[in-house]
């Protein structure tokens, strides 16, 4: 037996989002037919004005709204002015936000460079990156925060063979064991990284 028409579109839409499998997506839409209408109705306007209204910084590349564009933090000026940190996508930004301890400016890829999936320098927000750093001279310093995993590293080699002949600065920020874990939990990488990565004390 097949389900009506209508659920069944709605169950296909869950399902195209990441993580959905066929069971979740199934859950989800018999859940929404569930909802009060006002509910409904609240939730498919916020999807519409969340998709209309926003867009990408047109200096950073993280999420804004059409509104403000620059960003708040581009536009911000008590921001260091001579630090970026160049992070995969926006989540990463809010990520790095609540922490409350990098006050520079960012740049938002949003991707990686990844052979594999066919994406190259020219797939993500890199070129904006590069013409940044040429037109702003106040920049010393670049630190890459891609990933620690194969294309994130390949990412982070790629922006410093790019901008250390510009005379930047590039770093990267530190990987190794998390705060709490114990060693012999950790995989080998992780403890390469971790070596790597040590503070002086």
């Amino acid at each position: 037996m097949q389900y009506p028409e209508p659920i069944a579109k709605l169950i296909d839409s869950y399902s195209k989002l990441p993580g959905i499998g066929a069971k979740t997506a199934s859950r989800l839409a018999f859940y929404t037919l569930g909802m009060d209408d006002d509910d409904v109705k609240a939730f498919a306007a916020a999807l519409s004005t969340a998709k209309e209204a926003i867009t990408f910084c047109d200096i950073c590349g993280n999420i804004t709204t059409k509104d403000e564009n620059p960003c708040a933090i581009c536009s911000d000026p008590s921001r260091d002015q001579s630090t970026v940190l160049v992070l995969q996508n926006p989540k990463d930004v809010m990520a790095m936000e609540q922490t409350g301890e990098y006050h520079g400016l960012y740049h938002v890829l949003n991707g990686v460079i990844s052979p594999s999936a066919g994406t190259g320098p020219e797939d993500i927000n890199l070129p904006s990156l590069i013409k940044r750093l040429s037109k702003d001279e106040e920049i010393q310093e670049v630190i890459v925060g891609t990933n620690a995993n194969t294309d994130g590293e390949a990412t982070a080699m790629y922006l410093a063979r790019l901008l250390k002949p510009a005379n930047i600065k590039v770093t990267r920020l530190a990987t190794g064991l998390a705060v709490g874990a114990d060693i012999d939990y950790a995989d080998q990488l992780t403890l390469i990284k971790s070596i790597e990565g040590r503070n002086e004390l």
